[in-house]
């Protein structure tokens, strides 16, 4: 397995070509980079990977804390003083590009890799050629919601016994309130083993990171800072965050284009593959048909 240090903490990652999925090189093309959403890993993304891989080198990595780039234990000073705020993760992308002499990149997100992305796309424009984010947008502060939403997470996130994942059925009832439509067995029962298995620190550093006064008004400032061209995708039926915090998050800028898939919800890539590659393969400006032929 490919593992790269940054900042302390071992990174997994993976490139993923159309010669397959190759752990430690890329091809040559255009690099496209996906980030992950909370408790998740790299391993939802690979399909999509996959189907784009005809025109990019795909590079696939665990945030820190979750999948496979574990924290070390005991956590050192100098990892814990890191802390989980997003503009963090925002500069471990930076040097892991570093590190793999990336100078260029196109950025593909999800959910809370999303605003990971849009802080590391202001900050580093130079860097970005587009930028795609997907089940995304901004809210108001509320700090009895947020309270709460605090309290249960640490609640959810405290109680994760191993044997959960052996319970029939459990996976379809974890995934139920993220879908409109079914997603692959093997998808569902990645997603709870990784939510299962995220660092303590980190599940709950972010979201009381993602989800907070801070970000509600730091992310509607980073969308009007954006300048270089950004998709952003919502899902029609996302419960998480709904299509009006993508359209309010789109409205910032002229150069965020939203786009709306019909009968998905927080993981319209999974849910309507298909939909979800037309889109942004149009956006990515490639060849039309490509990401079909090769799907």
């Amino acid at each position: 397995m490919p593992f790269i240090a940054i900042r302390g903490v071992d990174h997994y990652y993976y490139w993923v070509t159309d010669a397959g999925s190759d752990l430690s090189q890329p091809s040559g093309k255009p690099v496209l980079v996906f980030l992950h959403g909370w408790a998740g890993s790299t391993r939802y993304w690979q399909s999509t990977a996959q189907a784009l891989s005809p025109q990019f080198d795909c590079l696939l990595y665990d945030l820190r804390g979750f999948g496979q780039s574990k924290l070390p234990r005991p956590i050192p000073g100098e990892v814990a003083t890191l802390g989980y705020e997003l503009d963090s993760y925002a500069d471990d992308l930076a040097q892991l590009l570093d590190r793999l002499n990336l100078k260029r990149i196109y950025l593909n997100a999800h959910s809370t890799g999303s605003s990971i992305a849009t802080l590391f796309t202001t900050r580093y424009p130079e860097r970005v050629e587009r930028t795609i984010l997907t089940c995304h947008g901004i809210f108001d502060y509320d700090e009895t919601a947020f309270k709460t939403f605090h309290q249960f997470g640490r609640y959810v996130v405290s109680f994760r016994p191993d044997w959960l994942a052996k319970l029939p059925g459990v996976d379809r009832m974890f995934m139920a309130r993220f879908l409109r439509q079914p997603i692959p067995g093997s998808a569902r029962r990645a997603f709870l083993q990784d939510f299962l298995t995220a660092d303590f620190e980190a599940a709950m550093g972010t979201i009381y990171t993602a989800v907070s006064e801070q970000a509600s008004i730091e992310m509607p400032q980073e969308y009007a800072k954006l300048t270089v061209p950004t998709l952003l995708i919502s899902g029609e039926y996302d419960k998480i965050i709904p299509v009006e915090l993508g359209e309010k998050a789109a409205a910032l800028s002229d150069r965020v284009e939203h786009v709306v898939i019909p009968n998905t919800a927080h993981f319209p890539m999974l849910e309507d593959p298909v939909t979800y590659l037309r889109i942004v393969q149009q956006f990515l400006q490639l060849p039309v048909g490509s990401v079909e032929r090769q799907g």
